[in-house]
């Protein structure tokens, strides 16, 4: 079961399964459903790099912290994309900057791959270094989601979504009319 906690979420649940009567003379049959507590940081998931010869490709979810609104400018989305081509062992594939959060695609350079944490934090750290709102800062959460995309109809899935967040909030009416989206490296999918 995923018990990673999303904003707004209840608490994750976990259901016991009925067990044996220690003494063996009958079997209580009653399952038990007991809550889990709230997770304050999402958990580190592992990559999975023994799938086939499959493509290797996340989708993240890096978020401000206290949800600041300062992404969506066209200064803020230059710093990044440069960072984001100068790290080195990942690639950034497509990616949209909302005001407060950033959704993106990306897929190691090498096999097998680099440590994606330390990735993120380089990059967040470099984008902080340069950031052109200084009173905005700290800029980042500590953390953030990522979710490793098992088949190609997820890839084109999850990036429809993505793309029309901006719709979904509000922002414009036409997802390929919000100025903070793009490619910056083609991910190819590819089963084998």
């Amino acid at each position: 079961m995923n018990n990673r906690k999303h904003e707004g979420h209840a608490d994750a649940t976990e259901r016991v399964p009925p067990r044996a009567d220690v003494g063996g003379s009958r079997s209580v049959a009653t399952a038990t459903t007991r809550v889990l507590p709230a997770r304050k940081h999402p958990s580190r998931n592992s990559i999975l790099t023994t799938c086939d010869n499959r493509a290797i490709i996340l989708f993240v979810t890096v978020v401000t912290c206290n949800r600041q609104c300062v992404l969506a400018d066209c200064k803020v989305q230059s710093v990044i994309l440069d960072v984001w081509r100068r790290t080195k062992g990942w690639i950034v594939g497509r990616y949209v900057i909302m005001p407060d959060h950033i959704h993106f695609f990306c897929a190691p350079t090498c096999y097998p791959p680099s440590d994606f944490h330390a990735w993120m934090a380089c990059w967040k750290r470099m984008v902080s270094n340069r950031f052109p709102c200084r009173h905005s800062l700290p800029l980042w959460q500590r953390d953030c989601w990522d979710t490793q995309l098992r088949r190609s109809e997820s890839y084109a899935d999850k990036w429809e979504y993505v793309r029309n967040n901006p719709i979904r909030k509000r922002l414009t009416e036409d997802a390929d009319s919000w100025p903070f989206q793009g490619e910056l490296n083609v991910l190819q999918w590819h089963d084998r």
